[in-house]
């Protein structure tokens, strides 16, 4: 990884804020305990893993149930990355027990699970373990990005991907990122309509759709159908020119709602409402905050930015 790479103790950290982090970065505990207003009482939540990723699923289920999210979404699918927690749940017996207990106690239902990558080392049919074990879950979708530059293998490796879905009852969401292979939402709807799958979905994730300057637009070329779930966070405006900082903001410092300079909103115009996964991991803020503290702010501020633009 870069130097931009998550430190095992930036992950690892799960502690609670207490006395001043409850206010830090400019939040009073009267904004942050305000009841959500009536007019988006319907939308629905989930709590994406990135976002507390030192949280095995077990405990992030119960962070999610006491902050108010719906569903979470999982990061089952072990990529080997440096410094990165293996919750490879169909390879622990244990921890899935664990994380079922879990879901039963709370009463909280899997949205997604993530990341079945396409990519030159990779068999997609390896993933059939963590789509049966995201099915046993209950989990409606899995995501997919592809990291390689042979197109002809990623179309083929992608419908392949969702042939195994299927048979669990899974969609397999392609999510374009801007340092990967497949870049920008173009790149994306094109393998979508060459494998003509019907679990076949796209995953919009908002920062990337900033970040790989998609028009508004061109979301209108996008089947309705194609929308399960969204990605939701905020960034800068300021788009870096290189991956390192483009791969900084994604996996450290993203932004609540309403505090940086996407406009979420007009991407959410142009699409139908779906749940939406909130991705935000900040790592100075997991420290300060803790990972609890961290994920109750996510979703405060997501619920108080969609009340200030409903027609999102």
């Amino acid at each position: 990884m870069t130097k931009q790479a998550l430190s095992r103790r930036s992950f690892l950290r799960t502690a609670s804020a207490l006395g001043a982090g409850a206010t830090a970065f400019g939040f009073g505990p009267q904004q942050w305990n305000a009841a959500p207003p009536q007019k988006i009482a319907s939308l629905q939540f989930s709590l994406a893993h990135l976002t507390v990723l030192g949280c095995p699923p077990p405990e992030m289920t119960y962070v999610a149930a006491r902050a108010g999210y719906d569903f979470v979404s999982y990061r089952i699918i072990y990529m080997g990355l440096a410094n990165e927690p293996n919750y490879a749940l169909a390879q622990n017996a244990d921890m899935l027990r664990q994380t079922k207990k879990a879901l039963a106690d709370t009463g909280l239902k899997v949205n997604d699970i993530e990341l079945a990558r396409i990519a030159d080392d990779k068999d997609v049919k390896t993933y059939v373990p963590a789509l049966e074990t995201a099915a046993e879950l209950g989990a409606k979708h899995v995501i997919s990005s592809i990291w390689t530059a042979n197109r002809n293998y990623a179309v083929d490796s992608f419908a392949q991907l969702c042939d195994l879905a299927k048979k669990v009852g899974l969609t397999v969401d392609l999510e374009f990122v801007p340092f990967a292979n497949v870049t920008n939402l173009q790149q994306a709807i094109a393998v979508c309509k060459e494998v003509n799958k019907d679990n076949c979905g796209l995953l919009i994730d908002m920062l990337h759709f900033s970040r790989s300057r998609v028009k508004l637009e061109e979301l209108d070329a996008v089947p309705r159908n194609w929308f399960h779930f969204a990605h939701i966070c905020d960034a800068p405006s300021e788009i870096p020119t290189t991956n390192d900082g483009l791969i900084f903001t994604a996996r450290e410092a993203r932004l609540y709602l309403g505090e940086g300079g996407i406009d979420i909103a007009a991407i959410l115009k142009r699409m139908p409402v779906v749940p939406y996964s909130i991705e935000l991991p900040h790592l100075e803020r997991v420290k300060e905050l803790g990972y609890a503290e961290h994920a109750r702010r996510c979703l405060d501020s997501a619920k108080k930015y969609f009340a200030a633009h409903p027609r999102a």
